[in-house]
Parts: C-alpha cells; structure tokens; sequence
C-alpha cells in the first residue's frame, strides 16, 4: 500500500497491442510474454496487463470495442444519398448510387459510383472492391438488400444464386447482417458517415455528366481518405493499416476475372423455346414441358436441365427473334428448316432455267419468304414423279403462255402437254427478273 508501481513500471503501446491482437494466432498471453521478455522487472504481470488493457478499451470508441481479426471481414453497404448525373443533351438527371465496402481491421476503404442498386450493379461493384483490394477476405457482410438477399431472417437468411454465384467464384463465404440491426455493420456505417462528411459533400457543387466522371472524381477523393492519418490509431492510416494487417491476410484473387451471371428458372414451350431477355433460344426438343436453369452472362446463354448443361447459344441482345440449334429439333422440323431460299434456287437451277424462272416468280408473288419455300418445294417435288427434263419442259411451256404458277404446271405435267409441245428454237426463255441479270440499261 501506498506504493507507486507508475513510476516503476514501463507500459506498453495499448494501441499497438490492439493492432496486434486483430493478426491470426495472436493472444494477450503472447503479447504479455513478448512485453516481459523486452521490460523484465518492469514490466506489468499477466492480470495487471490484461486489467490495464481492459481499461483502455473501455474508454474507446464503441466501433473500437469489436474485435476484427485481419483479412476476416468486409462491410459492405450502399449510402443514403445519391449524386445526380446529367445528361448534357437532354437535361435528364439520373440518381447515382454510391458502394462503399471497409475492412473491418484496418478500415480501408473502397467507393464506388453505380447507375443504381440493381443486382448486377451490386454484383460488379462487389467483384471490382475486391479487385481493388487485391486479395478476398474470408466473410463478405453485406446488408439485407433486394440484390443480394431474397429474403432477410435473423438466423437464416436466404441469399440469392447471383451472390451465392460471386462467393463461389471468389472463394468466400456470405453472412448478411441481421435485420434492422446497424450495430451488426458498424464499422461501414462509420465509413458511409465519413465517406458523406468527407468525399460526397466535396463534391457537391461539381456536374457530373456520365458515371466514369463521377467515378474519376470519387478515386481521387478515396486515395486521400485511407491515406489521411487517424488519431484513435496513433496518425497511422487506413492505407498504412491495410498493408501492416489485412494485405498479408487476404486469400489471393481467382486466376479469371468475374463475369456477371444471372439465373433465372423457365419452362420449355412447345416449340421447344426459352426465352430470356425477350429473345428465345433453343433446347432439345424432348424437354418440352420441363422446368430448366437459364445461366446467362454478358455473351453467353446456357441452360441447365437437372444440373446437366443442355444447350448453349451466344448471347443476343436482339428482341423479339430466335436462336435455333437444329440438332435441337425434331427430325422433320429441320428437315424442312435446312430449306432456305438459296437451297431451293440451287435445286431449280441444276434443272433448267426455266425451272428457276418459275421459282423466282413464285417468290415474288408471295408476301413472305416461307410461303414462297413451301410453295417451291411443292413444284420441286414433281422431280420424283416425272423426271427433271419433263419439269424443266413444262415450266418452259408455262412460261410461254405467261402462266409461270404452280397448279398450271402440275396440270401440264399430268396431261402430258408438256410431251407433245415443242418450243420455238429461235426464243431464248430466260428469267425476267434475277440479281445476275444486268439488263439493257446497264450499258448505256
């Protein structure tokens, strides 16, 4: 009693100690041991040590009270206010949403300008955050978001297959905070609170006309804040932190970058479509019917049928249109599919010319493509019955009579006018309208 031990006893940096303490492996019991070892006699016993350290972070910030191991965890929140863009032709002013993600042991701190809070903006500003960190922490704590929570719960929160998707890829576990708790994100409220104060009340008599100026702006701002020193850390800054505790602790990123996917679940139609973004592509025709996976990324559509990839198309972003495999269809649907226009004339023009001269005009006597081939396909088919010289004949002899149609042909062919008719040798029966045909003008 009455013995000053202040004097006698030398303390240690408790700023550093708590530093120390947020590293993987890393005890009081082996601070103590290492603070001994450097002080002897002047150093404080284990319980003085621990009861001393206890009291220091007793009169620290609250956001100081929680204990955040290096490279464990990621805050991750959008703020509150937003930053008009304005369009400079039309005067439109879209809202810009602002990302802004924090480790929680050294606080340094990612910002972002998004078009908005949708899930792919939300998706591609989490893969760029940890881009910009250079490593992927352990646990992503985002809030209870539509973009990356379908449904909120306070124990078991059901995350989208987007999110679930990006954690995959990057090797990284989710664990949204509980609903209406903020204490739970405090360290990116504080973060969001700074990033308000000191980056986007900066900003705010500058006009931003497109999303890549607001964000050029925002990284000159988020450099100097992880780089500004903070008082409650002895000056030592987020930037300093960060390569001090996190940087070592973060797993290495994937070797390919993230590609944005969306999943969406649809049913087969009876032309053995599905459709995604307005547009349909093709599966095999015996799912018709079957509920499938549609994985879709910026340039590529899959589909999924019981965790086995059934059909794969590039993307299109083309409204309103198909993509059709052909090995995807029925037999006779593709065999009536490899019909195209250019087959048809080739077909009618290894017959004779008149036969394409028929083919042509039949062609441009219908509203459309399609009823043209069917059409076509009807007047080629006399081949099998009476032979390509009596089709390419009775063609001819339409032609003459200036009744190029499909009925008179058959017609012909079934009386056999075709056999007793014989063309005038000095006419020369070409088509009258063809792309290889120049015509007189075309030398004046």
């Amino acid at each position: 009693p009455g013995r000053d031990y202040s004097t006698q006893r030398v303390l240690p940096s408790w700023v550093q100690v708590h530093l120390e303490l947020r590293r993987k492996g890393v005890t009081k019991l082996l601070l103590w041991q290492e603070y001994q070892a450097e002080h002897g006699s002047k150093a404080l016993g284990y319980t003085q040590y621990c009861e001393h350290y206890r009291r220091w972070c007793a009169v620290q910030k609250r956001s100081m009270r929680q204990h955040h191991e290096a490279g464990e965890k990621l805050f991750i929140d959008f703020c509150g206010p937003t930053v008009p863009i304005v369009n400079p032709e039309t005067g439109e002013i879209k809202p810009a949403a602002i990302f802004v993600a924090t480790l929680g042991a050294s606080n340094y701190t990612y910002i972002e300008a998004c078009k908005g809070q949708d899930r792919e903006s939300w998706l591609m500003a989490n893969s760029r955050c940890l881009t910009f960190l250079g490593g992927v922490p352990a646990l992503l704590i985002p809030d209870n978001l539509k973009a990356a929570v379908d449904k909120a719960d306070k124990f078991e929160p059901v995350i989208n297959d987007n999110y679930k998707a990006l954690a995959r890829h990057y090797g990284c576990a989710l664990m949204p905070t509980r609903p209406r708790k903020p204490q739970d994100k405090g360290k990116v409220e504080s973060a969001v609170l700074i990033v308000e104060r000191w980056v986007l009340a900066r900003l705010r008599h500058q006009v931003f006309h497109s999303l890549a100026a607001l964000n050029q702006a925002i990284r000159a701002l988020n450099t100097e804040l992880n780089q500004r020193p903070m008082k409650h850390y002895n000056g030592a800054s987020r930037e300093q932190l960060f390569n001090l505790l996190d940087a070592p602790a973060l797993q290495p990123l994937p070797p390919y970058a993230y590609e944005y996917t969306d999943y969406r679940i649809a049913k087969v139609a009876k032309d053995y479509h599905v459709q995604y973004d307005y547009h349909w592509y093709s599966v095999p025709h015996r799912l018709v019917g079957e509920r499938v996976e549609i994985s879709a990324t910026q340039t590529l559509i899959k589909v999924y049928h019981q965790e086995k990839c059934v059909a794969q198309h590039p993307r299109s972003y083309t409204r309103y249109r198909h993509t059709t495999d052909i090995a995807h269809m029925p037999e006779n649907h593709a065999a009536h599919l490899e019909w195209s226009p250019e087959r048809i004339r080739s077909w009618a023009t290894h017959i004779g010319t008149n036969t394409l001269a028929v083919v042509l005009a039949v062609e441009r006597n219908k509203d459309h493509l399609i009823q043209a081939q069917r059409t076509c396909l009807g007047l080629l088919s006399e081949q099998k019955r009476y032979g390509s010289d009596r089709l390419e004949k009775a063609c001819a002899l339409a032609i003459s009579r200036q009744l190029p149609y499909i009925p008179v042909i058959k017609k012909l062919l079934k009386n056999g006018e075709d056999m007793r008719w014989q063309p005038d040798e000095t006419k020369t029966i070409i088509p009258g309208t063809h792309t290889n045909i120049r015509g007189s003008k075309y030398y004046q």
